[in-house]
């Protein structure tokens, strides 16, 4: 079953490129956007991640946060994000628990050869723990204004 615009966002358990372990209840009363992207310092990841970079102020100003999930290391999202700066916080997510919780490891296909893997998805997260918007068909490039249009 797969998550829709009103339903609750499924409570979250990781831990960041810190180690720090980030719970989706820190967020309670913020307004949160959860990226699921699959792999730090491809082209398509990049161009996503240094777009939302570009934008942060303005997602702070709307009174977002911003939290990255990918299968990557912790060790992995530290170099991503010294090398392009990031302002925001990505999950280690390697047992896959949470792109699971929220439907986006998926099996996918390349060359004829079919994998799992994850599916380039953003959940806007309401204060109150509700999804207000899911964007499956992410422009790499232009994602803040898919965002914050």
């Amino acid at each position: 079953m797969s998550l829709q615009i009103g339903d609750r966002a499924p409570a979250f358990k990781a831990v960041d490129q810190n180690g720090k372990t980030i719970v989706l209840s820190d967020f309670a009363g913020k307004k949160l956007v959860l990226y699921f992207y699959p792999k730090d310092d491809t082209p398509g990841c990049t161009a996503e991640a240094c777009d939302l970079r570009d934008n942060y102020k303005r997602f702070q100003n709307e009174g977002y946060a911003i939290l990255g999930v990918s299968p990557d290391s912790p060790k992995k999202h530290i170099k991503f994000i010294e090398k392009y700066s990031l302002p925001f916080d990505l999950l280690a997510d390697e047992d896959h628990a949470v792109c699971l919780a929220y439907g986006v490891w998926v099996e996918k296909s390349m060359y004829g050869r079919k994998y799992m893997g994850v599916a380039r998805t953003t959940f806007v997260i309401g204060e109150n723990g509700i999804i207000e918007n899911i964007i499956e068909k992410v422009d790499t490039k232009a994602h803040a204004a898919q965002l914050l249009s």
